[in-house]
């Protein structure tokens, strides 16, 4: 199963889903992209650094436009920011099944180290969360309509 995150920038949130879901995935035959549609061209350093804390691979993960993946035939596009959401995405991906899963930014929280700590920690734990359900559900037999319906359906 491929899955192509998208957020508008991609540079945070997309970036932690596409790193946290290739790691748990590797075993269950899941891979994962990320891509926006106004990438900044850089991962946040923060989003680098978090990762690493929590023991995931950065490894390859870079700020890039959703145009560089007409050929790569997701199964399941997932907006994780609200803007992104709300955008029309490309017509290539039109056939494909498309969900939400609004996080909130811990890029954009400011205050103390330990704040912002907690900020990116309950992002990561919340994508674990996801990625473990959806690996569970894709365990099952369930194919990407179907998980889009039962994830959508706990909601």
């Amino acid at each position: 199963m491929k899955i192509l995150y998208i957020c508008t920038h991609n540079r945070c949130r997309s970036i932690l889903s596409e790193a946290i879901t290739n790691q748990l995935g590797a075993d269950h035959q899941i891979s994962a992209k990320s891509a926006g549609s106004q990438p900044v061209g850089q991962v946040h350093p923060l989003s680098i650094e978090y990762l690493d804390a929590n023991a995931y691979s950065t490894k390859g993960l870079k700020s890039q436009s959703w145009d560089e993946f007409e050929s790569f035939s997701p199964d399941l596009v997932i907006t994780v920011c609200d803007s992104a959401a709300n955008e029309t995405c490309p017509v290539y991906f039109s056939n494909t099944n498309q969900m939400h899963w609004g996080l909130a930014d811990p890029s954009k929280v400011s205050g103390t180290s330990m704040e912002i700590a907690e900020a990116f920690n309950t992002c990561i734990r919340t994508i674990e969360a996801r990625v473990t359900l959806l690996i569970d559900l894709k365990n099952k037999g369930l194919n990407a309509l179907q998980i889009k319906s039962e994830i959508e359906g706990r909601e």
